[in-house]
């Protein structure tokens, strides 16, 4: 098992900056790609990045390239930074663990943190 805790959510304003932390324990942190993913009310839950054990990373889209995703192993911590925000990209932010960095197959995931950006 791995339990996954996401912070650093909140109410932001349009133009700021965010930086979402994902803290791991349980099983070997440092074996898993670790992935955040998104769900803006009253929709899917979208794939937003991924990467690999090895630092390898994985964009949804473009569009999701204007994210940074990144890892400390040592910290069994997991980020998404993001600059430069807006209205749109208000949800629900979840980290997960799983297999791999395609965004899909994930075993863990997290509670999810709320990220509200006002205009």
């Amino acid at each position: 098992q791995v339990q996954l805790v996401e912070s650093g959510g909140g109410l932001v304003q349009a133009g700021g900056s965010l930086r979402l932390s994902c803290a791991a324990s349980g099983r070997t942190f440092s074996s898993y790609a670790m992935g955040w993913f998104r769900q803006v009310s009253g929709l899917e839950r979208e794939f937003v990045a991924a990467i690999s054990w090895r630092g390898s990373r994985n964009y949804a889209s473009s569009k999701m390239g204007r994210f940074t995703i990144s890892r400390d192993d040592a910290k069994n911590t997991v980020y998404m930074q993001r600059n430069s925000l807006n209205p749109e990209d208000t949800a629900v932010y979840y980290c997960a663990a799983g297999p791999n960095i395609r965004g899909y197959g994930y075993d863990y995931w997290g509670q999810g943190t709320q990220v509200t950006v006002s205009s």
